[in-house]
């Protein structure tokens, strides 16, 4: 098999000085993990000038998108890292899938308007990475054995020059406002009970949308909100029209490396405390809370039975249960489910499994789904869809799209919500959905 080349660069713990050097550049993508600030994650990688753009046409089947991904990789070529390498991408597909690609894999009703006319997924396939190593302290450009020799020696002298578009400062034009009222949020939150209550589920994953006119350079406004709200499944792409995807996601949705399967979901939350003391409590509350262990346990069970699917009968385990993470402006309750991918299936068979991400839908998952699309009065576009790698040896990551933000025809949306079942208030649930996505409106709403 081909092996890739490796080039060294001065290492950088913040992905934003070598991400500016592309920034304008077609296709233009970062996958980054929060450094320096944020601990958990590994890896940021970065690339740009895709081979192709492959985007889902609106009547495309999920199966027939997913196999245009495999024949693409397949174009690439296998291709090895030099033996001790240790970093996570070879050259692939590096991309988004929004929350309605569900739509491409189930049959679901079209009740919520599609005002923001987002493609439901977006991928470049790559040839070339940047990849920082937190761990080991390296940065090193990546290429793929079919790049050409001039090729990486433009890329190799580009990162080795400072940065210098001049970019136009990010601000909003007007307050984020959530398109529903409090009433409206109540009305939702009632129907939802009445569901349950029926037995037609046991938890919904309910959402509301803010938004704002904003003008400027949406990377910008990217790099303010990573200080603010640093997490390990961050990432921003650029979008054709000049729009982008800015996601500040602490959640993995599935991983694959050497055909081992970890999904972690997400399900429990309080808000941080404004002393140690408080802060303390609140996440002792929650490490004690029956209705929070109950939901997560929901979820887990919905994701053991998504992995089962795809998963090597008997390999799916759930390692970790109800273990505490704490971010800047939130506690979370997280689990893990892993498993060992079947012989006949790849991590493409994976996602169109288990996609969307049980922890935001709900239980049963496809009911939850039809509920969402019934209650929530827009599509949610890229929130709650993936942001992902696959490369060319079967290596992939994702995340749950969540804290994220799309910037689109001039305005900017955000979304915030949560998993609501029997015995929710909906009043508390009302202010965690403004309590998990305060800090990245503040942070806009000051630049």
């Amino acid at each position: 098999m081909l092996t890739c080349s490796v080039h060294p660069l001065p290492y950088r713990a913040n992905p934003a000085d070598y991400f500016a050097v592309i920034r304008n550049a077609p296709g233009a993508v970062l996958l980054d993990s929060g450094r320096p600030s944020a601990e958990r994650g590994r890896f940021d990688l970065l690339s740009a000038w895709p081979l192709e753009q492959l985007a889902v046409l609106p009547d495309e089947s999920g199966a027939h998108f997913l196999q245009r991904l495999r024949d693409n990789l397949d174009r690439l070529g296998e291709a090895d890292l030099p033996t001790g390498c240790e970093l996570p991408f070879a050259g692939g597909l590096i991309g988004y899938l929004s929350y309605d690609f569900g739509r491409h894999l189930e049959n679901l009703p079209s009740q919520a308007q599609d005002d923001l006319q987002l493609p439901d997924a977006r991928f470049g396939l790559y040839d070339w990475a940047l990849i920082s190593d937190h761990h080991a302290q390296t940065s090193q450009l990546v290429f793929h054995p079919s790049l050409a020799n001039n090729e990486q020696q433009r890329l190799i002298a580009l990162f080795t020059q400072p940065a210098v578009d001049a970019l136009i400062p990010f601000k909003l034009n007007q307050p984020m406002t959530a398109d529903l009222s409090a009433d409206d949020y109540r009305q939702a939150f009632e129907r939802i009970q009445q569901y349950i209550q029926a037995g037609d589920c046991y938890q919904v994953n309910f959402a509301q949308r803010f938004r704002a006119e904003c003008q400027g350079d949406p990377w910008l406004a990217y790099c303010k909100l990573r200080e603010a709200c640093p997490t390990p499944f961050s990432g921003f792409q650029s979008l054709p029209d000049g729009g982008a995807v800015l996601s500040l996601s602490p959640e993995r949705f599935v991983k694959v490396s050497q055909r081992q399967v970890e999904t972690r979901p997400i399900k429990g939350t309080r808000p941080r405390g404004l002393t140690p003391t408080e802060d303390a409590a609140n996440a002792a509350e929650l490490l004690a809370s029956p209705k929070d262990r109950a939901e997560n346990l929901m979820i887990v069970d919905l994701l053991r039975n998504d992995l089962g699917r795809t998963c090597r009968i008997g390999s799916v385990q759930v390692p970790e249960l109800f273990s505490l993470e704490s971010y800047p402006n939130v506690h979370h309750l997280v689990s893990s489910v892993t498993g060992e991918l079947a012989e006949d299936r790849d991590a493409l068979d994976l996602i169109a499994g288990s996609f969307p991400g049980g922890s935001i839908t709900g239980a049963p998952k496809i009911r939850a789904m039809q509920i969402i699309d019934e209650l929530e009065p827009t599509r949610r576009g890229l929130y709650c869809g993936s942001l992902l790698y696959l490369d060319v040896r079967g290596e992939m990551d994702s995340s749950i799209a969540i804290r994220s933000l799309l910037v689109k025809n001039g305005q900017v949306c955000c979304w915030g919500g949560g998993g609501i079942v029997a015995d929710s208030d909906w009043q508390a649930e009302y202010q965690e959905s403004i309590t998990k996505v305060r800090i990245l409106l503040d942070t806009l709403q000051n630049l």
